[in-house]
């Protein structure tokens, strides 16, 4: 690929991404190029179209392109239970402090299809937190927040997603939590009682309410400095002292405009608590 083609090319993306921002509102504005770059290339071969400029057209004539985009632009990775540690360590040494609360607000941003979600409803059941906990699960896919409401995933998924929850201290069997059928399985509805599920962008929205424990893990590192710097912003304004904030294993607050406003908790796990007023 010539220097020249990938200038043209890079101009095509800026131009799609406006696009997508005055056409829909949703802002891929400041995510990190090369990601971004990747994931139209993959779409634009995927869906047939000669170069990302024809791709934008259709995006802007046709409505039924959107979700198509975002399932490109947004990533839908996730497991139960993923990096069982980070969940031991919430367990271990957040959920103590949780438990000096009468009521709790925890904040799943960028929750995707909800794996995360409901295992944190999981793991605070079975600490006795979850009837006094409220939790929010948030994402700018909406596709992928109704496959989180739905709570429905493949069957053959469930061995992992089993062997996370043991290394992450559970204390009953994940099994309890599902019913199974058709090589799929549906988390029982009570794990949904207590969530609100809800659009929200982390490039345009604001914050919506107080919480105890935010999580947000392996969305930052698809975004550029400036908008890191306002995510971690967000999660700062919506953290009361020594509340807390937990990021993904590539994450960091090193570099972050707020990071005097944080300290390390548990470092190795990138959980991190709020300091001052």
């Amino acid at each position: 690929m010539t220097e020249a083609f990938e200038k043209v090319e890079d101009i095509e993306i800026r131009l799609l991404l406006e696009a997508l921002y005055h056409r829909y509102h949703y802002d891929f504005r400041s995510y990190a190029m090369s990601s971004i770059r990747r994931r139209l290339r993959q779409a634009r071969d995927n869906l047939g179209f000669a170069t990302i400029s024809a791709m934008q057209e259709r995006v802007l004539h046709d409505p039924q392109m959107l979700p198509i985009m975002l399932r490109y632009l947004t990533v839908q990775v996730s497991e139960m239970f993923r990096d069982p540690s980070y969940f031991r360590a919430i367990r271990e040494t957040v959920v103590p402090h949780l438990r000096t609360y009468p009521s709790l607000k925890v904040w799943i941003a960028g929750c995707s299809t909800g794996e995360e979600l409901y295992s944190l409803v999981i793991l605070f059941r079975e600490e006795g937190l979850e009837e006094r906990t409220l939790f929010y699960a948030t994402d700018i896919n909406s596709e992928a927040l109704a496959q989180a409401e739905a709570g429905v995933y493949e069957l053959e998924r469930m061995r992992l997603f089993t062997e996370n929850h043991r290394q992450a201290g559970g204390k009953t069997s994940l099994s309890d939590y599902y019913h199974s059928g058709y090589n799929r399985c549906v988390l029982d509805k009570s794990l949904r009682r207590n969530v609100v599920f809800s659009d929200h962008s982390l490039v345009t929205d604001q914050v919506f309410g107080e919480m105890h424990l935010v999580s947000c893990r392996n969305v930052m590192i698809y975004f550029d400095r400036v908008l890191q710097d306002r995510a971690v912003g967000l999660f700062k304004d919506s953290l009361p002292r020594n509340a807390f904030l937990g990021l993904g294993a590539k994450e960091s607050l090193r570099f972050s405009e707020h990071a005097d406003a944080f300290r390390d908790f548990v470092r190795e796990e990138k959980i991190y608590q709020r300091t001052g007023s």
